[in-house]
């Protein structure tokens, strides 16, 4: 297959029913098979398909974020049970969600690599930085030649192997998969308990939505007496709050940035007018105490709790398992975006099939890359991303007509997000109709039901540009966006006045945001030139 640079067109139409071949990985390894395998002195050879992918035993460093939510990655069912079918120890080099970035910054900083990153979270001018400079290895040899559950997804969705694949032709990481939409968006929240008690209708607009709030905020909905209700919250990170509200306010997320599309046009909006009313509005939700006051401050375990409380009146999040952990999920449903002061309703923040970029990538140290990339293809078939998500079966989940449910016991545990890494997100795996149980019961189809009439018809997923537009777009982006993430939180604190929106506007043209989307444009523009 040709390989081609730039991103990919992406429709929001819900993919189902997937279900792959492993390729045979998944079945013991008889027979012919066996001539496969490596001999007893060489670990170094890996088998073609089958366990163990190594005769000899093999160990790998692998650094990884851990999410809140999660146990150690040691005591993990998948791992145990992984490394006994495999023949492959990995020795967990852990860091935790909150500070990840930094402690991954340093890794490469200081050259002290581990054999592999697990869960890294490697973005798209990560990926070719480290790439080109020598601290990941290609990686698109090993996949034809070692993972083929991977490379039958790539060749089943063309759009994945274009969105990770360089101009050069080399891929320096590779995603997490969603075949499925409910897993690739946000929902949206609301105690619906709290609108009956006050007898409120669910909002519409962004308009009742302010009124709404009013009433979580000053109508005691929760019953005792004191002002404590948290009317709005959102996650703290990479101002969560905009890009979830953004649609309302006429504003997509196109190539994974702040990018509006209009006749083939380009635009980042950071410092457009539309930009400046969804802050003012989020500016006036927050100064009344209407938005969540640690907003920008709660680390993920708090804003967790805050969905498990059952004492939050609207939020975000893909799933209801927090709420299903405190047995409060009865209290809310799922919402429709919300109208804003223009007429839009858009659902901006939908992310492509490949959604977790940089999910997983080798390094130069490893001296068993064929034998890791095996090891890591096994969770892109349904059998392995099975034993990832849900661990072992009649001991963590049974099978309803093949699919993957926890079973009851192990649910009164409360332990699910103890024995997996997918939980908390960004794991290297593969997410179909058939994993999905867990994440996308009926509660959350039912919410996923209202975004869908407003999800992007068109999403293009963030481009791999070449290595020196890349280096571009890492010094412009690197100032932008700590610089409007920065303003941007104080004006929605109240911190700075929109009276000096004209000097917000000014510093980022001098920041030169101009020559940033000219860059972009020609991506979009060469894209259109492949179709």
């Amino acid at each position: 297959m040709k390989r081609k640079w730039g991103t990919v067109l992406l429709s929001t139409l819900v993919v189902s029913g997937l279900m792959l071949t492993a390729c045979n990985s998944n079945t013991p390894s008889t027979g012919k098979e066996n001539a496969d395998k490596p001999k007893a002195n060489d670990a170094k050879s890996v088998s073609s398909a089958g366990f163990p992918i190594t005769q000899q035993p093999i160990k790998l460093k692998m650094f990884t974020r851990t999410a809140p939510v999660n146990g150690p990655f040691k005591d993990m069912p998948v791992f145990k049970d992984y490394e006994k079918m495999s023949n492959i120890q990995v020795e967990w080099i852990e860091a935790p969600t909150d500070g990840f970035n930094e402690k991954k910054n340093l890794l490469f900083a200081s050259n002290e690599l581990p054999d592999a990153l697990y869960r890294s979270g490697l973005t798209q001018l990560e990926a070719i930085k480290y790439g080109t400079g020598g601290q990941l290895i290609p990686l698109e040899k090993l996949i034809d030649s070692y993972a083929p559950n991977l490379k039958k997804l790539m060749d089943t969705y063309p759009e994945i192997r274009s969105g990770i694949t360089t101009p050069e032709g080399h891929i320096y990481a590779i995603p997490g998969i969603v075949t499925v939409n409910s897993a690739r968006t946000d929902k949206r929240w609301i105690n619906q308990a709290w609108l009956q008690k006050l007898n409120l209708k669910v909002p519409e607009t962004t308009d009742e939505l302010y009124e709404v709030l009013k009433a979580f905020r000053d109508k005691d909905p929760n019953g005792n007496g004191k002002q404590d209700e948290i009317p709005m919250t959102a996650r703290s990170d990479k101002l969560s709050i905009v890009t979830q509200m953004a649609g309302s306010f006429g504003l997509d997320l196109q190539f994974g940035y702040n990018i509006n599309l209009e006749n083939d046009k380009v635009n980042i909006w950071m410092g457009s007018d539309r930009n400046k009313e969804l802050l003012m509005y989020l500016n006036k939700l927050y100064s009344e105490k209407l938005l969540d006051q640690d907003l920008f401050t709660q680390k993920e375990a708090q804003y967790l709790a805050k969905q498990g409380s059952g004492n939050t009146g609207f939020f975000f999040d893909q799933t209801n398992n927090p709420m299903l952990d405190t047995k409060v999920n009865d209290q809310y449903i799922g919402i429709a975006p919300f109208k804003g002061p223009h007429g839009d309703r858009l659902q901006s923040n939908a992310a492509p099939i490949a959604r977790d970029f940089g999910a997983f990538a080798i390094t130069p140290v490893n001296k068993y890359p064929e034998a890791t990339m095996r090891w890591i293809d096994y969770f892109y078939s349904d059998e392995g991303s099975t034993l990832l998500r849900f661990g072992r079966q009649g001991e963590n989940y049974e099978l309803r007509d093949g699919i993957p449910y926890y079973t009851a016991a192990f649910l009164a545990t409360g332990n699910q997000s103890k024995i997996t890494p997918y939980a908390g997100g960004g794991a290297p795996h593969l997410i179909s109709e058939k994993v999905a149980s867990y994440i996308n019961p009926k509660q959350v189809q039912e919410a996923q039901k209202q975004l869908d009439p407003f999800m992007p018809k068109v999403k293009y997923a963030p481009p791999m540009f070449d290595e020196q537009t890349a280096q571009k777009i890492n010094v412009l982006r690197n100032d932008i966006d700590k610089y409007y993430e920065e303003q941007s939180t104080k004006f929605i604190v109240g911190a700075l006045s929109f009276d000096k929106w004209g000097e917000f506007q000014a510093t980022l043209k001098k920041m030169k945001i101009d020559e940033l989307q000219q860059l972009y444009q020609a991506t979009y523009d060469n894209l259109k030139k492949q179709k």
